[in-house]
Parts: structure tokens; C-alpha cells; sequence
């Protein structure tokens, strides 16, 4: 046993997941009665871990990093804002031009009926201010990371002018809070195990092939997005292959936000990836968590496809003009994504009301996409995630370039 485990730490984390992913597809097909009540205990527990630890991790870091910031010193906050909304926006663009090349048209899907999606994007913004003002133990508790990245800001200020030895007290609770992290990471290959196990095993691989073209287009174009419109954005920032970035992001934080299908539970990981790639800590410590809730590009491809689809099976005639708007707009909503209980997905109705689909039907479209959710939400996630890092190594290999490499 003690020679297995020897083995077993030598292998990267990456090869670690892609074991227990097998297993996991393995167990699924064989077995998936007898496990049943066993294997999802392991996804639960690692998504649960992770999603206990980020908030307090992003609280923490986030404090510490402006306590610590001195005047003069640079981060790249504003290069990296300006990527995220970029990305979003052009993502969902994309989601467009593909759909008016590949329509799509939906066997419509009861689902959704008893949950009330918000009334329009007025609604979504007047949550993420209410969700910034929240009390800050219950932000912590619900983990409402607008909430936690509006008081760790505020409390980071605050402490500017307090001692060095506050300052490092909290640098070491940060440092402790990372090493918390770093060991619930290491239950990755079996919390992918046990997730994959419980989605093949309840879902089902039929329930999908009805809607086979409707994934191809979704996955299709998140790939897209990823291999392509990304990269390009990386080159003209920064001038340089963006490849060996993008296939690393993917890599070493698209496969684990993939399995968890939350942004919000990949931010710890997202961090070691940034501290790995030796990125600005001022930085990346605001601007992870800050992308788990603001960058969706994943979530605006997903509004806009799922939408376009609903146009397309109730005969709607969709104009250029009107297409533009539905890029703007699901840009804006994919970036509210985090304030709306159900995400991008229960965005889809506010975005058909601009063509004029009934709620009673949006809210099928919004069951269609409960059904596909095991590979739309797992790919929305991994491409929303990796970007996060992506365009956070992005702007700092852009500053380094405007300054002569330094």
C-alpha cells in the first residue's frame, strides 16, 4: 500500500482525475444500481468541501491584498475588467453568427414550471446590488461572492492603516486558509469519480441523443470560443503564441471546473493555477473571484443559442439589428448570471422576451436545457473558469510587454 501511494503522488494532478474519471465511467456502466447510494457521496463531498473553503479563501485573500497594496504599486485590475467584458460579449456574438449559420430547432420539453425566472434585466441588476450590501456573515454563509468581494474590499481598506503585525496575522490566516485548500484539492480524482459516476448513472446517455444537434452547437461553439476567439484575444494583447496559456488553462482548470460545474467551487483551484504560473497576487486574488462572477462567456453562448432555438421552432423571423441586441443582451445577462438562482439558464426567458415568446414557453426551453445540462453546464463552466485565469495571465503578460519585458 505504501508503495501504491508512493506511485500515486508522483502522478500530476491532472493524470490523478483522469484515472478516477475512467473509473467513475467504468463503475457507472457496470454497476450504476449496486453503487448507486455509494459513489455520489464522493462528488458531494468534494464539491461541498470546495464550496465550503472559497468563500472564506476569496474573503481572506482579497482582504489581505488590499490591506497590504501600497500606493504606487501596480495591478492589472482595470486591463483585466475590460478582458472579461470583451470575452463575454464576443462569446455571445459567436453564439449568434453560429446560429443563424446552424439553426437549431427544440422538441419543446415541460420543465422549469416552478421556478420564477427574473422579469427583466432590471431585476437581475437590482439583485447584484442587493447582493453587494448584503450583511457580510450572511454572504460568507450563503456564499454570495458579490457580497464577499464588496466587504473584503471595503474591510481591505479599512486595514491599510492598521499594524504590520494585524497585516501579517492576516497574511497567515490567508496563508493557512491556502493550505486548507490545497489539501481538499488532493480529493479531485475522487470527487471527479464519484461526480461523473452520478451523472452518467441518473441521466442516462439516451436522454441526450434526442437533443444531439442542439449539444453539438452548444459544445461546438463554447470549443470555439476557447481554441479560437480566446487565443486571438491573448495574441493581440500580449503578441506571443497564446497557445501553450490557453491549452495550460484548459488543462489544469477547464477539467476540474468541467466535473464540478461551478465556478464558484474552482476558485481555490484557479488560485494554485495563478500561484503555479507565478501571476500577481494583488491581482489575481481579486480577479479570480471577480470572474466567477462577472466573466460568463460560457453562460452568454448558452442564452443566445437556447434563445435563437426558441425563435427558430416558433417560426420567428430574427433581423440583423435585433440579433445585435440579443448579443448585447446576453452579454449583459451572462454577466447577472451570478445573482439568479438556476444561472444562465433561467436567463433564457428575460432574453425570448425581446422576441416576444411567451413565459410558458421560455420556461420550456429552460426544462430543454435542464435536460442537456450534464454536458452544457459541465463545458459553461469549464470555459467560464479557465478564461478567468486566461485573461488574467493575459493582462500581465501585456503589462510586462508595454514595459520592455519587466
Amino acid at each position: 500500500m505504501k508503495e501504491f501511494l508512493k506511485a500515486w503522488n508522483r502522478l500530476s494532478l491532472v493524470k490523478q482525475i483522469i484515472i478516477g474519471l475512467v473509473i467513475g465511467i467504468v463503475l457507472a456502466l457496470v454497476a450504476p444500481q449496486q453503487l448507486g447510494g455509494i459513489m455520489p457521496i464522493f462528488g458531494t463531498i468534494f464539491t461541498r468541501a470546495l464550496k465550503g473553503v472559497a468563500p472564506v479563501l476569496v474573503f481572506f485573500l482579497v482582504m489581505f491584498a488590499i490591506a497590504q497594496h501600497k500606493s504606487g504599486k501596480k495591478t492589472n485590475m482595470k486591463r483585466v475588467l475590460v478582458l472579461y467584458l470583451i470575452g463575454t460579449f464576443l462569446a455571445g456574438t459567436l453564439a449568434v453568427i453560429v446560429s443563424f449559420i446552424v439553426p437549431v430547432e427544440l422538441a419543446l420539453a415541460d420543465g422549469g414550471s416552478d421556478i420564477t425566472p427574473p422579469e427583466g434585466i432590471g431585476q437581475v441588476l437590482q439583485t447584484l446590488i442587493f447582493n453587494i450590501v448584503s450583511n457580510p456573515i450572511d454572504a460568507l454563509l450563503n456564499a454570495n461572492y458579490v457580497g464577499i468581494l464588496a466587504w473584503a474590499i471595503v474591510l481591505g481598506i479599512a486595514l491599510r492603516g492598521a499594524s504590520e503585525a494585524t497585516k501579517n496575522f492576516l497574511g497567515e490566516i490567508s496563508d493557512a486558509v491556502s493550505t486548507v485548500v490545497r489539501w481538499v484539492i488532493k480529493l479531485a480524482p475522487l470527487g471527479v469519480m464519484g461526480l461523473v459516476f452520478d451523472s452518467i448513472a441518473t441521466t442516462g446517455i439516451e436522454a441526450l441523443l434526442s437533443y444531439g444537434k442542439l449539444i453539438v452547437v452548444l459544445v461546438g461553439v463554447m470549443f470555439a470560443d476557447a481554441l479560437i476567439i480566446n487565443p486571438i484575444i491573448v495574441y493581440l494583447n500580449t503578441k506571443q503564441n497564446p497557445y501553450p496559456l490557453v491549452l495550460k488553462c484548459l488543462k489544469d482548470s477547464g477539467i476540474t471546473a468541467f466535473f464540478t460545474r461551478s465556478s464558484a467551487a474552482n476558485i481555490p483551484v484557479n488560485m494554485r493555477l495563478c500561484e503555479e504560473l507565478k501571476l500577481n497576487k494583488d491581482t489575481y486574488s481579486i480577479s479570480i473571484p471577480l470572474g466567477a462572477t462577472i466573466n460568463m462567456g460560457g453562460a452568454a453562448i448558452t442564452i443566445a443559442i437556447l434563445t435563437l432555438a426558441a425563435c427558430y421552432t416558433l417560426g420567428i423571423a430574427v433581423d440583423i439589428p435585433t440579433a445585435i441586441i440579443l448579443c448585447v443582451l446576453s452579454a449583459i445577462s451572462a454577466c447577472g448570471a451570478s445573482g439568479v438562482a438556476g444561472g444562465s439558464l433561467l436567463l433564457i426567458p428575460l432574453a425570448c422576451s425581446l422576441f416576444g415568446i411567451p413565459n410558458d414557453v421560455a420556461m420550456q426551453v429552460v426544462g430543454v436545457g435542464f435536460i442537456v445540462g450534464v454536458i452544457q453546464d459541465s463545458c459553461e463552466t469549464a470555459l467560464n473558469s479557465s478564461t478567468d485565469v486566461l485573461f488574467t495571465a493575459t493582462a500581465e503578460l501585456a503589462e510586462k510587454r508595454k514595459n520592455g519585458g519587466k
